[in-house]
């Protein structure tokens, strides 16, 4: 008989795994997910400023591929039964494809889950949406690709806003020198101030307390800085590491239950280096494409391949006509060559319409 396999979580790792593994094994697949549309993640800073996207229902994705949608919020996994428990019944698995993504973390700093705003999901970006429609200077905390992609978008939607961007380090740290220089010479030509050096203590409702007893006053707080998984994985047993991400060997299976595999932000991804993959869809999509093919070459008998994978650049919106394009080696450090401007803004659409693509046609993502 054929195995059941039940992928939970259906963003751009999870809709990919879900469909691959239907085509490629014939094996009964069911896709769980709270909700029942498909969310562009990296939009999410659109969304909030108040650009619309359009919807993406999970079963027009889903169309012709043989895979079942359950909409539904995961409670539990047992993983001695296995057995996935949701809030309207139970999943049996023979194969579990773990892909329920990450949040951004609230809980480190004291205030920021009561008074921070975020846009790591379409509902907390439409709740920024209404706010940012009123008056308010905004400070974005976090210097990462996140934020600055937030505080630029921000920035040029609301012109003659007080924008501040507030890190702990130095803006653009991970870029190369010409990179670090058009991204500073953007946000002078938006009109965003930047606070760096600063760690932040706590959020309260008119701004942000900082070390050494100086404050940062702000009507609106985007959080931006630290992403944390669910704890499902870690309560059903399955191998974690420190931050919750299931361990897995180099097919991307669990080094814990073999009848478990992991893919996107919820699993501690390695290149043969030994070196950690960073959280993006960049990585997500060929890894899920990746653990398929070793599923299938499992399941045909055949020893499957570890994971080879380089990076080839960081994509970054500075708003809707500049972006920044950094050309990294294949341990993500950067090179100096760059792309900047509007050709890098189409470059950066380019890409993230690809990633789009690769859900209604997965086969793309076969060929990474």
């Amino acid at each position: 008989m054929s195995p059941h396999i039940v992928v939970l979580g259906a963003g751009y790792s999870g809709m990919i795994a879900a469909k691959l593994a239907a085509r490629r094994t014939g094996a009964p697949v069911t896709l769980v997910n709270a909700r029942d549309t498909f969310v562009e993640r990296v939009r999410m800073h659109q969304l909030a400023s108040g650009q619309e996207l359009p919807e993406r229902p999970i079963k027009e994705l889903l169309e012709g591929t043989g895979v079942d949608f359950v909409a539904d919020r995961v409670i539990h996994i047992d993983a001695d039964r296995r057995t996935v428990v949701l809030t309207g019944q139970e999943l049996r698995y023979d194969v579990l494809i773990y892909a329920l993504g990450s949040r951004t973390d609230l809980s480190s700093v004291p205030g920021a889950r009561e008074y921070a705003y975020t846009v790591a999901d379409v509902d907390n970006a439409r709740l920024l949406r209404e706010r940012l429609e009123k008056e308010g200077s905004v400070a974005v905390v976090g210097g990462g690709l996140t934020g600055i992609e937030v505080a630029t978008e921000i920035a040029e939607t609301y012109p003659g806003r007080e924008v501040r961007l507030v890190t702990s380090s130095e803006l653009g740290a991970g870029l190369s020198d010409r990179g670090r220089r058009h991204l500073h010479k953007t946000f002078q030509r938006l009109g965003i101030s930047r606070v760096e050096g600063v760690r932040v203590t706590s959020v309260d409702g008119s701004g942000l307390p900082l070390d050494g007893d100086d404050r940062l006053e702000a009507d609106v707080v985007v959080w931006t800085t630290g992403f944390e998984v669910s704890r499902l994985a870690a309560e059903a047993g399955f191998a974690v590491d420190s931050r919750g991400r299931m361990i897995v060997d180099g097919t991307l299976r669990s080094v814990s239950h073999p009848d478990v595999y992991a893919v996107g932000d919820a699993a501690a991804v390695r290149r043969t280096t030994g070196q950690e993959l960073r959280m993006a869809c960049a990585t997500g999509i060929p890894a899920a494409a990746h653990a398929v093919r070793a599923l299938t070459d499992r399941l045909a008998g055949r020893e499957p391949r570890d994971l080879h994978f380089r990076y080839f650049n960081q994509c970054i919106s500075l708003g809707r006509h500049d972006a920044l394009i950094q050309f990294v080696r294949a341990d993500d450090s950067p090179l100096e060559a760059v792309l900047t401007g509007r050709t890098a803004a189409k470059y950066k659409e380019t890409i993230v319409r690809g990633a789009y693509l690769t859900q209604r046609h997965p086969a793309l993502a076969a060929l990474t």
